[in-house]
Parts: C-alpha cells; sequence; structure tokens
C-alpha cells in the first residue's frame, strides 16, 4: 500500500485527537491538568484505561509471542482479576480518604520526606523506561512502514510524535486524556476485531475449528503445570496479581486517572468493569496471534515474534486493512505514551519539586513550571527512544515486565510496609533499602541456576524485589 497514503490516514487521525483535546482543554487549569477537577465520568476513564494497560506492545508483542508461549499470557491476566479487587478495596479507599493527588503523598505522612521522594522517583524511573519502550516499538514500526520511504530519519520521526503527543497534552493534561484514551481504545479494539474476522473469513475457518486447529499446534495451551518452568501457572497468577497491584495501584499515571473520578464508589466501579474486560481483551489478543501464525504458515510469512502482526497487515491484507491496523497501532501507542509524560510531569512537579506545597508561588508561576517540566520529559523520551532503537531489542513485552520487576518492587514493599504495619522507619535509610534490594535481585536472576538448579525465577521477581525491600524497611524500624 501507498505510503503516501497510510500517511494522510495517519495525520487525518491526528487532526481527530487535536479537535477533542482543543474542545476538552478549553478553561484548563493545574487541578484539570493534574487529576481532571476530580470530575470524570467513571465508564469513560475505565474504557479509556484499557489503552493505556495495553499499549502498542500489547498489540504487537502478545500475538507474536504466541508461537513461543502459547497464551501462557492469559495466565498473568488472570492474576490481574486479582490485583485489581485488592485495588479496589484496599488502595483506592486510602488514596480517597487522604485526597490525594498524587498517590505517593501517602508515603510522606506515613514514613517521611525521605521514603516519600524514594517512592516517586522509583515511580519516574520506572515510567520513563517502561514508557519509552512502548514507544519506541510503535514508532519503529511507522518508522519501516510509512516514513521510511520518504527518507525521513528514525530520530525525526520520533520527535515528530512526541510534538504532536505535546500538542494535545500540553493545556489539558488528565481532563484530555480521559477523552482522547476513549477514542485510541475504541479504534484499537475495532482494529483487534477486524483483523481476526477477516484472518478467520481468509482461511475459511469457524471460531471452533480455528481453536481446534491452534491446539493442535500447541498454540492455544493456558495453563503450565511444570513447577520448575517460568511459565507455571501458580508463578504467573501470582506474579500477575503482583504486576497489577504494582503497575495499575502504585503507579500514578494509572491512579491519576482513577482519582479524578468524583466518587470512590465510581472509581471501585471502574476498576473492576477494567479487569473483567481485560479478561476479554487479551483472550481476543492471544487468538489473534494463533490467527496470525496459521495465516503465516499458509502464506509462507517468515516473519516471527513483534515483526509478525505489521508484515502480515501490510503485506498480506487488503487495503483498507492496512489503513485499519495502522490506525489501530497509532491508538495502541498514544493512550500509554501521552499518559506516561503527563503522569511523568505531575509526579516530578508535586512529589520532586513540591509545587503545591509551596505558598510563595502563583498560580501562572506553577503552570509555567508545569509546562517546562512537560518539554523536558518529551525530550528525555527523545533520548531513550533513541537508546532502544540502538539496543534493537526483538521483543519488547519482555523488556517492560523485566524493568516492572525491578523499578516497581520498591514501591510494592513501600506501600506494604506503610499499610500492613505501624512501625516507624529511619527514614534516611530507606533510599539505601530501596536500592539495595533491586541490586539483590539483579544477582539472583543473573546466577539463579547456581542458586536454584532447573527451577527458573519469571515475573516473580517483582515479588522477591518487594519482599527485600519489605525486610529492609522492617530492619531500619522500630515500634511506634
Amino acid at each position: 500500500m501507498s505510503p503516501l497514503l497510510l500517511l494522510s490516514f495517519v495525520l487525518g487521525y491526528f487532526l481527530l485527537l487535536f479537535a477533542v483535546a482543543a474542545y476538552t482543554s478549553r478553561n484548563s487549569t493545574n487541578d484539570s491538568f493534574f487529576i481532571g477537577n476530580r470530575n470524570s465520568n467513571w465508564m469513560l476513564v475505565a474504557f479509556g484505561m484499557i489503552g493505556t494497560s495495553l499499549s502498542g506492545v500489547t498489540f504487537v508483542s502478545v500475538p507474536g509471542a504466541v508461537a513461543k508461549e502459547s497464551f501462557a499470557y492469559f495466565q498473568i491476566t488472570i492474576g490481574y482479576l486479582i490485583g485489581y479487587i485488592i485495588i479496589a478495596f484496599v488502595l483506592l479507599p486510602l488514596y480517597y480518604r487522604l485526597h490525594l493527588t498524587s498517590i505517593y503523598t501517602y508515603l510522606n505522612g506515613r514514613l517521611g520526606i525521605a521514603s516519600y521522594k524514594t517512592g516517586a522517583s522509583f515511580f519516574i524511573l520506572s515510567r520513563t523506561l517502561g514508557g519509552t519502550a512502548r514507544l519506541y516499538l510503535v514508532v519503529n514500526i511507522l518508522q519501516e512502514t510509512i516514513l521510511q520511504s520518504f527518507g525521513i530519519p528514525f530520530w525525526l520521526t520520533t520527535l515528530i510524535i512526541l510534538v504532536m503527543i505535546l500538542l494535545y497534552t500540553y493545556k489539558g493534561g488528565v481532563k484530555t486524556i480521559v477523552w482522547t484514551d476513549t477514542l485510541q481504545t475504541t479504534c484499537m479494539l475495532a482494529g483487534l476485531i477486524i483483523c481476526s474476522i477477516y484472518i478467520l473469513h481468509n482461511l475459511h475457518l469457524g471460531f471452533g475449528e480455528s481453536l481446534h486447529i491452534m491446539s493442535d499446534k500447541g498454540y492455544s495451551k493456558i495453563l503450565f503445570t511444570d513447577p520448575n518452568s517460568k511459565f507455571f501457572f501458580i508463578k504467573q497468577i501470582v506474579a500477575g496479581a503482583f504486576i497489577a497491584i504494582t503497575m495499575t495501584g502504585m503507579d500514578q499515571e494509572m491512579m491519576q486517572k482513577n482519582i479524578s473520578v468524583k466518587t470512590l464508589k465510581d472509581s471501585q466501579k471502574n476498576i473492576i468493569t477494567l479487569a473483567i474486560i481485560m479478561l476479554v481483551v487479551i483472550l481476543l489478543f492471544l487468538f489473534l496471534g494463533g490467527l496470525l501464525y496459521l495465516f503465516a504458515a499458509q502464506n509462507n510469512v517468515t516473519a516471527i515474534g513483534d515483526k509478525l502482526f505489521p508484515a502480515i497487515a501490510l503485506q498480506h491484507m487488503p487495503h483498507f486493512i492496512a489503513v485499519i491496523f495502522i490506525i489501530a497501532l497509532i491508538s495502541a501507542l498514544f493512550p500509554s505514551a501521552d499518559g506516561a509524560i503527563t503522569a511523568l510531569t505531575s509526579s516530578f512537579c508535586i512529589d520532586i519539586l513540591g509545587i503545591q506545597r509551596r505558598a510563595d508561588l502563583t498560580d501562572d508561576k506553577k503552570k509555567r513550571i508545569r509546562q517546562s517540566t512537560h518539554l523536558v520529559f518529551a525530550a528525555i523520551f527523545l533520548l531513550f527512544v533513541l537508546v532502544y532503537k540502538w539496543v534493537n531489542e526483538p521483543s519488547m513485552i519482555g523488556v517492560i515486565l523485566r524493568i516492572a520487576a525491578y523499578t516497581y518492587g520498591p514501591l510494592l514493599g513501600l506501600f506494604t510496609f506503610g499499610i500492613l504495619l505501624k512501625r516507624n522507619v529511619h527514614d534516611k535509610l530507606v533510599p539505601i533499602v530501596c536500592v539495595a534490594a533491586p541490586i539483590i535481585c539483579f544477582l539472583i536472576d543473573k546466577y539463579q541456576q547456581y542458586i536454584f538448579g532447573s527451577f527458573q525465577i519469571g515475573l516473580e521477581l517483582l515479588i522477591i524485589n518487594g519482599a527485600l525491600t519489605f525486610i529492609g524497611l522492617l530492619l531500619v524500624s522500630k515500634k511506634s
């Protein structure tokens, strides 16, 4: 398909986003940027958060991993459901009771200022690394399929996309993102369903018959029962629960949308609705992955992993499917990229710079600081995307989950210690504990075959990291 025609559809999609942003950012303030004036519709937030939770990595990497991992990822999604229930009935009541704008403010009141800034710093590190990994994957696909043919270099493609994200988030923040995420999630899910239906029709298969063929080829296995395997179902479900608790419940990007909902009850309905829909959507992505490999085998497509879906959609499907794929891919990209930059701006301004605690700053001065910070994080995103391009990792979903294991572990330990125990910590020692835990986890992971033999540590590294942080905090604490 003509790259120029694809580019025209991409530009048309951006114009639609800008129109939504212009409408929703009217009369915007710092409160609307950070928490949407606590007036967001819970149904819109729940639906839009699907796109934020999945991102372009899920859109490309989850289907691409089916040949190697079968439907093992669904085990993690079952764990998500458990994690979301804990978020709804443990963390959200805490955040609403304290009227938090940044969830890390809780650590300040409970443990101390050093603990507070440590928690916020780990979030900033995690979201920067994870958000740029998600952005890199989609930018690389757009570069190879569209912009490369115009002679545009990769760095300029990344810069253009980041400028577009800035244009529609610069003023409105969360207030705008709640609406743009809804639009983008709709396009992403439509692309998923249409591509699945087309492949079924092309292969002359029904839904049940396709599942039977996938089963024969070993694509559709869900439960893995070997305790030594990193895909062992108990390990995956438990890890999935903790991934949801940390990457959603202890993540400012995800929670600032939840706490932008007016009441706790509506916010709880939002998170439970998200959990149920996620089960269905992830299963659809895995089903699509099986279909893609069946299609590839019949049509001699050699691409695998992250390159499989783009290769089939753009080279072996009708033009209208190619357009749908590109729009859906962009729609999967922006809910994670725009939300990440906005959340990083919020956390840095509130938690690190403390602009809401400073009475000497006028509203206009706070706004200028927030907008300058927004631009700085966009520049940081550009730098890290270029680093990922240089590294050229073949499968980004594994990278993102590995980053989460190292960077969210200290947050898990901090929040768990603060909620479960009434002990006071030696606040100045908390940063040392939170840095030491990931370092120990790295050594455990690197030398696990010498420590555990055939037993493989997978995503449960996050739990080990959190446990080490918790134990370290216990060692530097005393009874209140």
